[in-house]
Order: C-alpha cells, then structure tokens, then sequence
C-alpha cells in the first residue's frame, strides 16, 4: 500500500482509501483490500490517540495486500504512526516543511 499523510485542524484522524481496479483487480477484491485498510485504522486508534496533532491519513491499495493477513499492514501502519510521532518530536511538519 502507498499512504499519504496531511495534517489537518479538525478533532479527529480522518481516513481515505482508494483501491482501482487497475491495481487491485475485480470488485470483490476492491472491497476486501479497502476492509482491511478500514479494520487497521480501527485498530490502530489507541496508538494514533498518542500523536499530538490530528491527520488525514489516504492509503492506496496494491493487488499484494490482498495476499497477507491483517497483521502484516496493521504492523506497517504502527511503523508509519511511530515515523509520524518521531516528525512531531522533532518539530518537523509531516508534509515535510
């Protein structure tokens, strides 16, 4: 999965996913990907609650995604959360500026 990350001013992470038949193939499969993508942002709350400011967080599903379970983009969404909270540390904007 691709993800793209932007603060905004709201109270509240928002999520967006895309899944294109190019990438993930037939409407099944579309659907499964973005569940998956849905169920790990769920799950990841508690772990985003730690980050001081609020984001827009859109994830592009790949055709692989659809060949792990759960755990495995849960795992790297921990990995991108902790790279955000290491960008807020250090007093770096998540959009890179």
């Amino acid at each position: 999965m691709t993800a793209f990350v932007c603060h905004n001013e709201l109270a509240h992470h928002r999520l967006g996913i895309t899944a294109s038949r190019k990438a993930t193939g037939q409407a099944v499969e579309r659907n499964r990907a973005k569940r998956l993508l849905r169920e790990m942002f769920r799950l990841s709350h508690s772990a985003l609650d730690t980050l001081h400011l609020k984001y827009d967080w859109v994830f592009n599903a790949k055709r692989a995604l659809l060949e792990v379970k759960l755990n495995v983009p849960l795992e790297e969404f921990q990995g991108l959360i902790a790279r955000v909270a290491r960008d807020e540390a250090s007093g770096l904007n998540v959009d890179g500026k």
